[in-house]
């Protein structure tokens, strides 16, 4: 069976982005965005504390880079979505099902890890998805949204007022979207075939598509979509010998199934460009987050990383990933709990964390890649994104 091989990303590529964003840019209004707030819906790429709010604290080592301890994200440190806020000046956006602690003045965050775009047949237990879908994470910034609007009208609640958004920036704020792949991996994970897969993927864009439209029908305007990653080259992903696999490239990645994700993203970019038409007061940034991962996981030591299949904190097997004693795992040893599953010495030089997810070093790279627009579909940069340029 013959592999189809990935092209290499091209330098060339770059350099017309780059180009393309000194035009783009000249015709845009030369003040950036004034984002109040963002609104953030995904799975573990940007969960910022919600499944831990709901099922339990992702324990040690995850936050140890940077917060110094668990702080609701599956990784060391912060996230893509932490980065974004901090580019805009904005504090790190707390999780929705988060009750203490939580500021939501500058947004909400409806990401948790393991959702997905349809609703599973199955159980967090039985599947490892979460029951926090898509259209579960609208119901609940539905929500939000009409008990702002509630307590603001309030006159006496001032404790709520300051904890809450302003209802003008609704409106005015950036929302932004990075789930999908969990998708494509919880039909591998239940024996389909990629073909089979492949077919379900109108039906999820198409989904994805409704939700969209439902934030823009309550004043949304600001939108900025990611498109899924190469998860053929995920550790949790090889480890699993899936049937339907097939052979790995020169790479080690599984060439079907990033085959499968950029089809994915095809189809998603084709919802994108009927998005526009569909709503024409909206902003709407497609960005080309595939092509960034996979630029890092191959040309890993050109980007000053190593072992990119390997994850950092785990235990055994070709690539430190055990999927039953993951990322902080215990065993009992003479009566007493001991980790087993821990950070590997320095994580800022290491691409995967725990089989799954990516390290803060890693997150923070592919924001730097993103930042300036050169991935982005129109190619402006972040601080731009309410701008239409198409």
């Amino acid at each position: 069976m013959e592999v189809r091989r990935r092209r290499n990303f091209p330098i060339t590529s770059v350099i017309v982005f780059s180009l393309l964003n000194q035009v783009v840019n000249a015709g845009i209004n030369k003040y950036p965005c004034d984002f109040p707030a963002i609104f953030n819906f995904g799975d573990s790429n940007s969960d910022t504390g919600g499944l831990s709010a709901a099922f339990g604290q992702a324990g040690p080592p995850h936050g140890e880079s940077f917060f110094h301890g668990p702080a609701g994200r599956y990784c060391d440190g912060r996230l893509v979505i932490d980065f974004i806020a901090e580019s805009f000046g904005l504090p790190y956006i707390s999780a929705f099902l988060d009750a203490l602690g939580s500021n939501f003045t500058h947004g909400a965050n409806f990401a948790t890890a393991g959702s997905t775009i349809r609703p599973q047949n199955t159980t967090l237990a039985q599947s490892g998805f979460s029951p926090f879908s898509l259209n579960v994470q609208w119901y609940q910034f539905n929500d939000f949204h009409r008990r702002v609007r509630t307590f603001l009208t309030q006159k006496d609640d001032r404790v709520f007022k300051k904890l809450m958004p302003k209802l003008k920036d609704f409106s005015r704020s950036l929302y932004t979207f990075d789930i999908g792949q969990n998708d494509l991996t919880a039909g591998l994970f239940l024996n389909l075939t990629v073909d089979e897969v492949r077919a379900s993927v109108p039906d999820i864009v198409d989904q994805f598509k409704t939700v969209i439209k439902d934030i823009y029908d309550q004043g949304g305007r600001s939108f900025w979509i990611h498109n899924t990653g190469p998860f053929g080259c995920l550790p949790y992903v090889l480890d699993r010998q899936l049937v339907s696999a097939g052979p790995t490239d020169e790479f080690g990645c599984v060439g079907s199934f990033n085959d499968l994700a950029q089809f994915f993203n095809h189809r998603l970019k084709l919802t994108v460009d009927q998005l526009r038409e569909d709503l024409p007061k909206a902003s709407i940034t497609y960005v080309d987050i595939y092509s960034v991962k996979y630029e890092l996981i191959t040309r890993a030591t050109r980007h000053g990383f190593e072992h990119p299949l390997m994850c950092c904190c785990g235990h055994g097997g070709k690539y430190n990933f055990n999927l039953h004693l993951g990322c902080g795992g215990k065993v009992k040893i003479k009566g007493k709990d001991v980790l087993v599953g821990k950070a590997c010495e320095d994580p800022t030089v290491r691409i995967n964390w725990d089989g799954v997810h990516y390290t803060q070093a890693a997150n923070k790279w592919m924001f730097d890649q993103i930042v300036n627009g050169s991935f982005s579909d129109p190619p402006i940069p972040i601080r731009f994104a309410c701008y239409k340029q198409y």
